[in-house]
């Protein structure tokens, strides 16, 4: 009868000293965590941004910029077969469709068979082979009209919006930021929530920012004049310098050729380095393929100006003086320190496949962060004192354990919430003052299962043992069907949910360990030791 070995009293003590242990961090000043030994944890709860203030955005996808994009990745692919097949065109981008010209008419019918031999299929699965990516309008003569598919636009515009989540959560983590918010919002929207962010400009700046880079020849046949008015030839355009004067304009232009020769997307390392005057520069690697087409295009262009393009601007455009073998390089220009460190950490995130907007932009300040977590102590404080004060008069000497067993609980959910890393928001905070109401459930049950015993002439060792016994099968089935629900909400809510359903879900856990096994290892030492004939309960 009331059945405790040794090693499971040792356990329930131990996990209970491990998690309370966990939890203290939370209840000390930044200046008691420095002061502690090394040996000892000083992990604390994340806080959101409802508690500790930083930036909200709502940014859209550039949809036009992914269409265009396609369109000229389609322009490419199209311009080459028909050059391959000897087919004299010009071809252009008009609006939405790409339109084109053909010198010979008697061309057409051999044109539109090569166009066609460049469908893509788009959308397909397992089911299915998908929808072809470009559709060619009826016509005749010398031009032919051939305009992207309604598939092909959605599946683009949703791998891009899919894509930019992915880099905003790369660049994001990059910065060192805990538990930001990244979601869809719409069709084209992405809803950002960063919490603790102490530049909201410089979050806008590097969000912002394409990182598109890529490697260029330049075109030397064109003169300073001709650069100077626009005028450009085809296979060329002019791009401004990255560099700028004292008045914020470009310190030059370059004439490049529009033909990528390495492109950015093969760049699987970046950092901050220096070059050989010392200045701030950044380091790049190359993947395997990346570095053979690198070291092919500096090998056939030794002596040539090798531009470095990042989203439409060159930073800089150095002469090719050996060829590069290693598949690496170094990237110099006018860059500050942070400059240097920002864009070297844009490109390990990756390129953004459009530029984003920002539609909406809100700042917390952490004053109302303050505000907010007062006043979540003091509702939480309230709450505890009401359900302890109950407890007390209810039950007495039984009720006073079940308080102390509570006390330990909101210990071991901070413990459990710091264990994981969790971050805890406002409803959050509403969510472990729901707990502690909750808490005592578990205790009710079991000490009116145990008057019922009393009632039924049982004596009081025997009525402590069947009233844990009996009661623990129904608290565990009431917690777990309350546990799904907490799944559920974190599984298909948003941020504020989510913080909710992850402090519901650890008082779940906590609560009842406290209630099945540490009040009742508490009782079962008292009775062992006491021997009660009677029980007022």
């Amino acid at each position: 009868m009331l059945d405790f070995p040794r090693w499971k009293i040792i356990s329930i003590v131990l996990f209970s000293l491990l998690v309370i242990m966990l939890a203290m961090p939370n209840f000390l000043s930044e200046k008691q965590l420095e002061n502690l030994p090394d040996f000892l944890p000083s992990k604390q709860i994340t806080l959101g941004l409802d508690l500790q203030g930083g930036a909200h955005l709502l940014m859209e996808v550039d949809v036009s910029s992914v269409i265009k994009s396609l369109l000229e990745d389609k322009t490419s692919s199209i311009r080459d077969e028909l050059r391959d097949e000897g087919i004299r065109h010009r071809i252009r981008v008009v609006g939405e469709k790409l339109q084109i010209t053909l010198v010979n008419a008697e061309d057409r019918d051999n044109a539109i068979r090569v166009i066609r031999g460049t469908i893509d299929k788009v959308g397909g699965g397992l089911t299915s082979t998908g929808s072809d990516d470009i559709e060619i309008e009826d016509g005749s003569g010398p031009n032919i009209s051939v305009l992207l598919t309604e598939a092909a636009v959605l599946v683009k515009k949703t791998q891009s919006v899919q894509q930019s989540i992915e880099v905003v959560r790369n660049r994001i983590d990059e910065m060192g930021t805990k538990e930001p918010t990244i979601q869809q919002s719409g069709e084209d929207r992405i809803l950002i929530q960063v919490p603790g962010i102490d530049d909201p400009q410089r979050l806008k700046d590097i969000l912002g920012q394409t990182a598109k880079m890529d490697f260029h020849l330049t075109d030397t046949t064109m003169s300073l004049s001709d650069i100077a008015r626009g005028k450009v030839k085809p296979g060329t355009r002019i791009l401004p310098s990255y560099e700028k004067d004292a008045a914020g304009n470009p310190m030059r232009k370059y004439a490049i050729k529009t033909r990528v020769m390495v492109s950015g997307e093969d760049l699987v390392k970046a950092n901050y380095s220096q070059d050989q005057n010392n200045q701030p520069a950044v380091s790049i690697t190359f993947n395997t393929r990346g570095g053979k087409k690198f070291a092919d295009a500096t090998r056939a262009n030794v002596n040539k100006p090798f531009a470095i393009v990042l989203d439409g601007k060159v930073i800089s455009a150095p002469n090719i003086k050996t060829a590069i073998l290693g598949g690496s390089a170094i990237i110099s220009g006018s860059f500050t320190v942070q400059e240097a460190n920002d864009l070297s950490m844009l490109l390990r995130a990756g390129a953004l496949p459009a530029p984003l907007s920002v539609l909406e932009e809100r700042t917390v300040g952490p004053d109302l962060g303050a505000d907010a977590v007062a006043s979540g102590k003091f509702a939480s404080m309230i709450g505890l004192a009401a359900v302890m004060v109950y407890m007390g008069l209810s039950y007495g000497f039984f009720g006073m354990i079940a308080n102390a067993a509570l006390t330990i609980n909101i210990f071991l959910i901070f413990g459990v919430l710091s264990m994981f890393g969790a971050t805890l928001t406002l409803p959050g905070i509403a969510g472990i003052v729901l707990t502690v109401g909750m808490a005592v459930d578990a205790n009710v049950l079991i000490f009116e299962r145990i008057r019922e015993e009393m009632r039924n002439g049982k004596g009081v060792l025997s009525a402590i043992d069947l009233g844990y016994s009996r009661a623990s099968s129904t608290i565990i089935d009431a917690n777990v069907t309350t546990l799904i629900a907490a799944l559920i909400l974190f599984q298909f809510g948003t941020g504020p949910v989510k913080g909710f359903a992850v402090t519901l879900a650890a008082g779940i856990f906590t609560s009842v360990f406290t209630a099945v096994s540490l009040s009742r290892l508490i009782i079962v030492l008292w009775a062992r030791k006491a021997r009660p004939a009677t029980l007022k309960l």
